[in-house]
């Protein structure tokens, strides 16, 4: 006697099927949401000390460079010392509870462990001077930070968005949307009000093979 029909023959055919279609869908699934847009876009850690940028940069309207000393000519854009914010608030706030731990560390000589948000892999090589040379202004990688009052990572900082900007330079030259006048990198407000093209010292031609970023 014959317990099963011939149609159950189609079973492992569609056991089959349906296995390798899920796993598809969980491979795509991981690809795109476990991406740097949903799995690092977003990331704001509290520090151990409060520190406003949207108070120091947009409404006291200090300079980018103030605190980033070396970003025009150093691959990295360097955190400052605790020199810097005690020329200021060893008169200014001297007092604010808030800024004890600034205050405690510089007595003791301690050093603030401060938590990095815009971190590149270690396997990735990228130069600060080199792009605000160019004119990327900051706003291009770390968004309107001049609104942030504690530091939140707003670009996915992939591989891909990386050369999405240096593919529309090559193409675009001056024209390019990444682009402004190297007076204004640290402007976090302009905006282009011409349609005609930047005038370039030089043609920009930012590389897309892998050991310019990847040494």
């Amino acid at each position: 006697m014959q317990f099963f029909s011939r149609r159950a023959n189609l079973f492992p055919l569609v056991l089959a099927v349906g296995g390798i279609s899920l796993c598809v869908f969980a491979v795509a699934m991981v690809w795109y949401y476990f991406g740097p847009q949903f799995t690092q876009v977003g990331y704001s850690p509290k520090q151990p000390i409060v520190y406003s940028h949207r108070v120091h940069a947009r409404n006291l309207g200090l300079d980018c460079r103030y605190c980033h000393a070396n970003v025009e000519v150093s691959s990295v854009a360097s955190v400052p010392p605790m020199q810097t914010c005690m020329n200021c608030h060893s008169v200014v706030a001297a007092s604010s509870l808030k800024l004890a731990p600034l205050r405690d560390a510089w007595e003791s000589g301690a050093r603030v462990e401060w938590t990095r948000v815009n971190k590149l892999p270690d396997y990735v090589y990228f130069d600060h001077s080199v792009h605000l040379g160019a004119g990327v202004g900051c706003v291009e990688c770390h968004g309107r930070i001049d609104e942030m009052d504690q530091v939140e990572q707003m670009k996915p900082l992939s591989m891909g968005w990386c050369l999405e900007c240096h593919r529309d330079v090559r193409a675009n030259q001056g024209a390019s949307r990444f682009l402004r006048p190297v007076s204004e990198v640290t402007n976090m407000g302009w905006k282009r009000t011409s349609s005609e093209p930047l005038v370039l010292p030089r043609p920009l031609n930012p590389a897309e093979n892998c050991s310019a970023c990847h040494r």
